[in-house]
């Protein structure tokens, strides 16, 4: 083999090995930050792109691996690449132990979801973008769990989610990444507390129930005075009704009386009057001798009193025969 043969096949092979290496094929989603010289070029998008070999060099940079173990537990590795992922990630960050302000140790975990919107700052702005990203959820979580108390901290998972997305999203906006949500996985305190967190709850919900009692039973009692307090109220009012209609039939039967009273007195007055005698006086003597009869009834001895204004008003009448007569013929 001559020389010219040696030198067209090494020509052929950088040929191929240029070709090779100066092609580049990025994914969708992903982006390549390429250096020429050390010194950034251009960024390389999705598709087919041609770079000039041992020239033009993509950029590696650190990116973060969550690793599950066989005792379940899960751990993060660290690795280099050349290919930047723009699509949202994920983070599970392992438990820490935060102190809150009423000074209780408790174990939280967080997951952090972000997304790398300008690949050029998330390579020159920061050296390591998800030990960065680690370090600063962590020590951000601390700071927002040491401001609440323990009750709080359980109960507001919402409101710790969104101060820390935007603690964490102003932070990282300088290094081109966009923290869309963090979420707190488990809060974990230590077994005392718990203990002692389950017996206030359930005295809690006795004292719920013994209030739920004493309100029912406040309730019946309110309901029964009630009940009384109509009954009472329907018995005064059919009482007075009663009454009133005995007081009506007594006026009624006391109308009819004195009606038949002026009746009988009209027509005593029509017969004396022919007599010559005066009708009031014979009245008169006619009430004095129901009250004499009243006055003798029942005795042995007939000897009876009269006073002095009975004799006038009887001699007034022309003397007690001719009332008998007139008190007979009446009868008649």
């Amino acid at each position: 083999m001559n020389s010219v043969m040696i030198m067209i096949i090494v020509v052929a092979v950088l040929a191929i090995a240029i070709v090779v290496n100066g092609l580049m094929i990025v994914q969708q989603s992903q982006t390549v930050i390429i250096e020429r010289l050390g010194k950034y070029y251009r960024t390389l998008n999705s598709g087919v792109n041609v770079i000039i070999p041992f020239i033009d060099r993509p950029r590696p940079m650190k990116w973060r691996y969550t690793v599950a173990a066989n005792n379940g537990e899960t751990y993060a590795r660290f690795t280099e690449v050349s290919r930047i992922d723009l699509r949202e990630t994920v983070y599970d960050f392992a438990r820490q132990s935060v102190i809150t302000r009423d000074n209780v140790v408790t174990e939280i975990n967080a997951i952090l979801y972000f997304q790398i919107v300008d690949p050029i700052s998330a390579i020159y702005e920061i050296s390591n973008l998800p030990d960065a990203i680690e370090k600063l959820t962590q020590t951000s979580l601390r700071n927002v769990i040491g401001e609440m108390d323990l009750d709080q901290t359980l109960t507001s998972r919402d409101t710790i989610n969104s101060k820390l997305r935007t603690i964490l999203d102003e932070a990282t906006n300088k290094w081109g990444v966009k923290v869309n949500r963090v979420e707190l996985q488990d809060i974990n305190p230590p077994r005392d507390i718990r203990d002692a967190m389950e017996k206030q709850m359930r005295a809690e919900r006795d004292k719920r129930a013994q209030i739920l009692q004493a309100e029912g039973q406040k309730e019946s009692l309110i309901r029964e005075s009630e009940g009384k307090m109509q009954e009472s109220i329907n018995h005064a009012e059919g009482e007075r009704q009663a009454q009133i209609l005995r007081a009506k039939a007594q006026a009624e039967a006391k109308i009819l009386v004195a009606e038949a009273e002026a009746t009988a007195i009209n027509h005593i007055s029509n017969a004396v009057r022919d007599t010559g005698a005066s009708p009031t006086q014979y009245l008169i003597a006619m009430k004095y001798l129901q009250t004499l009869e009243k006055m003798t009834n029942g005795k042995d001895n007939k000897t009876v009193f009269l006073p002095y204004e009975a004799s006038g008003i009887l001699s007034a009448l022309g003397g007690i025969k001719e009332v008998s007569k007139f008190t007979e013929a009446g009868r008649l």
